[in-house]
C-alpha cells in the first residue's frame, strides 16, 4: 500500500476525474480557483466532444474505465467522479470487487486505492442510499472507509443549495485521509432561492419551430393546451397526462428528456405558445455559465442526455470550496497510513442523521474477530448487525453505532 501524498497548502490541488461527462463536476471545482484537472476519463464519444469544446487543455482519456491502468494515471490530490449506479451484489464488498462484471464503483475504487489521494468526491442519485434496501450504499461506505478514508455524505437539492430553480436531489460523498480533515469539513448550508425561471429560460424568444408543440403535430396537444396555462411553472407530458411542477421550478432533468415526447420540460411562452426547453436552457437549469458551449452539429437528443446526466454546478462549487479549505488547513503527511496499521477486521463507526446525512470511518483494526467483539463489549459500544443496519436505513432513523467488517 502506497503512502499518502505529502502536501502542504498549495496554489492548486491536482485532480483526476472519472465518469467526466461534459465536465460539470470539474467546472465546479475549477471555479473555486483551488483545483486543476490534470486527467479526465469519459467513455461516451458524444460527451467527449462537448467536454473538449469547453476544456481543450485538459487531457481527456476516452478509454473504458475497465481498461485504465490505475498506476498509469497521474499522481493527484483528489479523485472524483459521478459513476453510473449499477446493481451491487448483496454478498458485500469483497465479492463485489472480484465480480468479473466490474461494477463501476469498484473500478473507481481501484483508482483511489492506487493513488491514495488526500480527498475523494463522489456524486450520485439520491436513491443510491436506499437501493437494494440500503445494501448498495452500505457496500460503498464500507469499501471507502476500510481503504483509509473518513467520509461524510449528504443529499442536497439544487434549488436549496445552489440557487438554481431545478428540483434536483443528489447524494454527495466527500472523503479525506485524516479525521482532522473530515472534522473541519462541513457541507454548505441552505441558501435562499432568488433565481427564477426567467433567469434560465427565455420566455420571450422565438426559437426554432421544432421546439414548439402544435395542434396536428402532437396527438395529445389538446390535453397540453387545456392544462398548460401558467408561466410561473414548468410542465411535463407524462405519456398519458400533463404534470405541473407545483414548486415553481424546473423538474428534475433526466437523460431521456427530449426523446419520444416523454418527461420533456414544457413552458408557456410570452406569445402563448407551448414549447419544450432548448438544450441550452437545460444546461442553464444545471447552473452552467452562459459561455458554456454546445456543439452545433450534435443531435439534440444527445445534448438533452448530457444535460440530464450532469450536475448542478453551483452546488459542486460550494462543496469544492469547503474541501479546499479543509485541505489547506490540514495537510496530509506521508506517514498517515501504513499496511501495518490494518488488521483482518475493521470496527467501523457510523453516525446517521436520518436516511440521507451521515459520516463514517474505521475506529480501529483487529486481527481476530473475537478481539473486536471483546473490545465492543468492554467499551459498551452499540453494535449493529447487517440486518439491523438495513432496517434502520429503511426506517430513516437517526443513530450512532458500530459495525464489524472483515477485510
Amino acid at each position: 500500500m502506497k503512502n499518502s501524498v505529502s502536501s502542504a497548502p498549495k496554489d492548486k490541488y491536482q485532480v483526476d476525474a472519472f465518469f467526466a461527462g461534459v465536465g460539470g463536476i470539474e467546472l465546479g471545482f475549477e471555479q473555486t480557483g483551488k483545483f486543476r484537472i490534470i486527467y479526465a476519463n469519459e467513455f461516451d464519444k458524444n460527451a467527449r466532444i462537448t467536454y473538449k469544446l469547453n476544456h481543450p487543455d485538459i487531457p481527456l482519456d476516452g478509454s473504458d474505465i475497465h481498461t485504465v491502468d490505475p498506476y498509469g494515471i497521474p499522481e493527484c490530490d483528489v479523485i472524483m467522479g459521478g459513476f453510473p449506479c449499477q446493481a451491487f451484489s448483496i454478498a458485500g464488498y469483497r465479492k463485489g470487487f472480484e465480480d468479473e462484471r466490474g461494477d463501476l464503483f469498484f473500478e473507481l475504487l481501484k483508482m483511489i486505492k492506487a493513488k491514495e489521494p488526500q480527498a475523494i468526491f463522489i456524486e450520485n442519485v439520491k436513491n443510491m442510499v436506499t437501493h437494494d434496501h440500503g445494501n448498495t450504499f452500505k457496500i460503498i461506505r464500507e469499501a471507502l472507509v476500510v481503504n483509509g478514508y473518513y467520509i461524510k455524505w449528504k443529499v442536497l437539492n439544487g434549488k436549496d443549495y445552489g440557487n438554481i430553480p431545478q428540483n434536483r436531489e443528489r447524494i454527495y460523498i466527500v472523503g479525506f485521509k485524516t479525521k482532522k480533515q473530515l472534522d473541519d469539513f462541513s457541507f454548505p448550508e441552505e441558501k435562499e432561492l432568488t433565481k427564477t425561471l426567467r433567469d434560465i429560460i427565455d420566455f420571450t424568444a422565438v426559437v426554432d419551430d421544432k421546439y414548439y408543440y402544435k395542434e396536428g403535430r402532437q396527438n395529445f396537444y389538446d390535453k397540453l393546451e387545456k392544462a398548460i396555462t401558467s408561466q410561473e411553472t414548468v410542465y411535463q407530458w407524462r405519456r398519458q397526462y400533463v404534470r405541473e411542477n407545483k414548486s415553481g421550478v424546473v423538474p428534475t432533468l433526466t437523460a431521456n428528456m427530449g426523446t419520444g415526447g416523454h418527461n420533456v420540460p414544457l413552458i408557456l411562452t410570452d406569445d402563448r405558445r407551448i414549447r419544450k426547453l432548448t438544450p441550452k436552457e437545460t444546461f442553464n437549469a444545471q447552473g452552467y455559465p452562459e459561455n458554456f458551449k454546445l456543439p452545433q452539429d450534435m443531435a439534440n437528443g444527445q445534448l438533452y442526455k448530457q444535460a440530464g446526466n450532469s450536475v448542478v454546478v453551483p452546488v459542486i462549487k460550494r462543496i469544492a470550496k469547503r474541501i479546499a479549505k479543509s485541505l489547506d488547513e490540514n495537510p496530509a503527511f506521508e506517514d498517515s497510513y501504513h499496511d501495518s496499521d490494518r488488521g483482518s477486521y475493521a470496527l467501523i463507526y457510523v453516525n446517521v442523521n436520518g436516511r440521507y446525512d451521515g459520516y463514517s470511518y474505521v475506529d480501529a483494526y483487529f486481527n481476530d474477530e473475537k478481539d473486536v467483539e471483546e473490545y465492543v463489549k468492554d467499551q459498551r459500544l452499540k453494535l449493529l448487525s447487517d440486518e439491523e443496519y438495513l432496517k434502520l436505513v429503511q426506517k430513516g432513523k437517526s443513530d450512532t453505532f458500530y459495525m464489524i467488517e472483515e477485510i
